[in-house]
């Protein structure tokens, strides 16, 4: 992903609300599944980690992103931003061009 596709999808996720959060229980399977779906029905997800979460959005975003095939766009705070290009017939994609 080049530094102006990264920079797009950055501006986009502004406007977006945190749709998972990954709370004191950490990186669950039913984390990853909530993730995988907002992932193939919006193609960019934000994600929130709790202050009661043990880990940080640094230090899980590589790990997120590498278990679900996904591009780590953005880990700045306590959210991670997520893009992965859905293989849904029907939505609209997010043009990277």
């Amino acid at each position: 992903m080049t530094s102006k596709q990264r920079s797009k999808l950055i501006s986009l996720a502004m406007n977006i609300s945190a749709t998972v959060q990954i709370g004191k229980n950490g990186l669950t399977e039913s984390v990853f599944d909530q993730i995988s779906t907002s992932l193939e029905d919006h193609e960019l997800v934000k994600i929130g980690v709790l202050k009661t979460a043990d880990v940080t959005a640094k230090s899980v975003i590589a790990e997120v992103a590498e278990a679900l095939n996904a591009e780590p766009v953005q880990a700045i705070g306590n959210k991670i931003v997520l893009y992965r290009r859905s293989q849904k017939d029907g939505i609209e994609h997010i043009k990277l061009d």
